[in-house]
């Protein structure tokens, strides 16, 4: 890379601060021991700091999947400033790029450039000036671009002020300059990347074959629920990442609860329907393709089962979510109880109906991908 090239402002930083935590967090660990109030502290941090991002930058600023008040705004800003990942305009104008154009040489941090590209390189690389036709609604936003002209000190402030008053709180100014400040902002980068390298390396894609990304339960463990990427990148509005009870994802329950408490409303969320509906087109294509190897025979036998069975289950879909439609304008209407009873009856059996193709739908797909190829 060509000096001018070079990202001279967040590739330093990047540079500096790994070299000063691997010289000073041995030092640390051999001089002194982190009491547990420290380390509670730091995964605090790491937290407020990694959801801010997740919940303020990604899921609030770049996708619009919710409202917030200026309140909850100012506290949100606030922690993504200390996560030292540059400004909100900067951080969202490069995702709404990488979701336009991925896997494309337009795709700021592509993985088809390699995983180390995807995960820290792409920093080092000097960036295009912002688009304000990318992020047109957010440069309205006074509190956003007051945050980009400053950035640089803003996120001084804020470290600095954690720094004090952890120190001070725990009486431990060295412990909160170690892991308070630079292990929490190791950690918190390091996590942030891993949706851009592992996020689209490995796991399923359950709704986009077309993509990199994939949904990963594991990696969602570590990016705050960012790691279910393949649904992310099909339905980027959706605020939730993780849409099953089993999900991981606190970014979700974090936004669940300020709306619960008056500080977020317009919460954007995919309906059932279409996410089944989805998930069982992207199967077929994967059956389908995974037919295109097998015998002959298996293949005369099975495809057309696949093609049938697909289409009957997105029709009913269809079905069902029309029904539904009609029950809420019938029941906006007053219709009479009679009517409203046989719909419902009809919903159910419909229901009924859906559940039985799509156990035999699960049993067709598992038969065909226990195909042997060849």
């Amino acid at each position: 890379m060509r000096s001018y090239d070079f990202n001279w402002g967040p590739g330093s930083f990047i540079i500096f601060y790994h070299l000063l935590l691997a010289i000073i967090l041995p030092l640390y660990l051999v001089y002194y021991t982190p009491s547990w109030s420290l380390i509670a502290v730091t995964i605090v941090l790491f937290f407020a700091t990694g959801m801010s991002i997740t919940g303020g930058y990604h899921r609030l600023y770049a996708h619009k999947a919710y409202k917030i008040n200026r309140m909850a705004e100012t506290i949100v800003l606030f922690f993504a400033t200390m996560a030292g990942q540059g400004s909100a305009l900067r951080w969202a104008f490069e995702h709404r790029l990488h979701h336009a154009h991925v896997d494309t040489e337009l795709d700021p941090y592509s993985i088809k450039k390699g995983f180390w590209y995807a995960h820290i390189l792409w920093i080092f690389k000097k960036p295009q000036a912002i688009n304000p036709k990318v992020i047109p609604d957010l440069l309205k936003n006074s509190f956003l671009t007051f945050q980009d002209r400053h950035f640089p000190l803003l996120m001084t402030i804020t470290n600095l002020a954690i720094f004090v008053l952890v120190g001070w709180a725990l009486n431990d100014y060295t412990g909160a300059f170690v892991f308070a400040v630079w292990v929490r902002l190791f950690a918190l980068h390091h996590s942030t990347w891993f949706i851009n390298s592992l996020a689209h390396t490995l796991g399923d894609k359950p709704f986009s074959q077309e993509i990199s990304a994939v949904d990963n339960y594991l990696l969602s463990l570590v990016t705050f629920g960012e790691g279910y990427h393949n649904y992310h990148h099909t339905f980027a509005n959706d605020y939730r990442n993780g849409i099953r009870w089993f999900h991981f994802d606190p970014t979700k329950w974090l936004i669940w609860t300020l709306n619960k408490l008056g500080l977020a409303n317009s919460l954007k969320r995919i309906d059932p329907i279409t996410i089944k509906k989805r998930m069982v087109i992207e199967r077929k294509d994967l059956l389908l393709n995974r037919l295109r190897d097998a015998w002959e025979a298996q293949k005369a036998e099975f495809e057309p089962l696949v093609n049938e069975l697909s289409e009957k289950i997105v029709a009913k879909f269809g079905t069902f979510a029309e029904l539904k439609e009609k029950y809420r304008q019938f029941t906006e209407e007053c219709c009479s109880q009679d009517i409203l009873h046989n719909l419902q009856l009809e919903i159910k059996a419909l229901q009924h109906s859906l559940q039985q193709d799509i156990r035999t739908w699960r049993g067709l797909s598992r038969q065909i991908m226990r195909l042997k190829t060849t």
